[in-house]
C-alpha cells in the first residue's frame, strides 16, 4: 500500500485527510453567524465528510458515489470561485483576506485543491512523494493562515461584525 517505499506514507496521507476534515468541519461551524450560513455550512461539510471517509479508508476514493459527489462538489466550487474571483478582481479595495469575497474565494480554492488531490489518489491511495508533499503543504496552509489571521488583529479590524467572532 506504500508505493513510495516509505512505511509511514499511508499514515501521513490518512493524517492529512483527518486534519483537513477537521479544518473543513471547523470552517462549517464558524459560519453560524454568517448571513448566508446555511449555504456555507453545506459547502464545507461536504468535503469534511468526504475527507473524513478518505482518512478512515483511502480506497474509498475509488467508490462511484464518493467520486460522483466529489466531482459535482468540485465543479460547483470551481464555478462559484470563478464568479467570486471575477467580482473580487473588479471590486477589491484591499488584500484577499481583508475582503469577504476574497476569504470565500480562498475557502473554495482550498476545497477544490484538496478534493482534487483526493480524487487523483483513487488509483494510488497514498500517491508518490510529490503527492504527499503537496498534501502536507495544503493541510498545513489553512492552519498557518488561521494562526496568522488570529494574531493579526489589525487585519481583522476592517472585517464585518459577523467575521470578527469566527476565530
Amino acid at each position: 500500500m506504500a508505493p513510495t517505499g516509505a512505511p509511514w506514507a499511508p499514515g501521513l496521507w490518512r493524517a492529512c485527510n483527518l486534519l483537513m476534515s477537521a479544518f473543513f468541519a471547523l470552517a462549517a461551524v464558524v459560519q453560524v453567524n454568517d448571513p448566508d450560513a446555511e449555504f456555507w455550512v453545506v459547502v464545507y461539510m461536504i468535503p469534511a465528510l468526504l475527507t473524513l471517509l478518505v482518512g478512515f479508508n483511502p480506497l474509498v476514493t475509488g467508490n462511484f458515489i464518493w467520486k460522483s459527489v466529489s466531482v459535482i462538489h468540485m465543479l460547483f466550487c470551481v464555478l462559484w470561485a470563478g464568479g467570486l474571483a471575477y467580482h473580487f478582481l473588479r471590486h477589491a479595495q484591499q488584500s484577499i483576506l481583508n475582503e469577504e469575497e476574497g476569504r470565500e474565494l480562498s475557502g473554495l480554492v482550498i476545497i477544490t485543491a484538496w478534493m482534487a488531490l483526493c480524487h487523483s489518489s483513487a488509483k494510488n491511495p497514498v500517491g508518490g512523494r510529490m503527492h504527499l508533499a503537496i498534501a502536507v503543504a495544503i493541510a498545513l496552509f489553512p492552519l498557518i493562515s488561521w494562526v496568522y489571521v488570529y494574531r493579526n488583529k489589525e487585519m481583522r479590524s476592517s472585517w464585518p461584525a459577523h467575521c470578527k467572532t469566527v476565530i
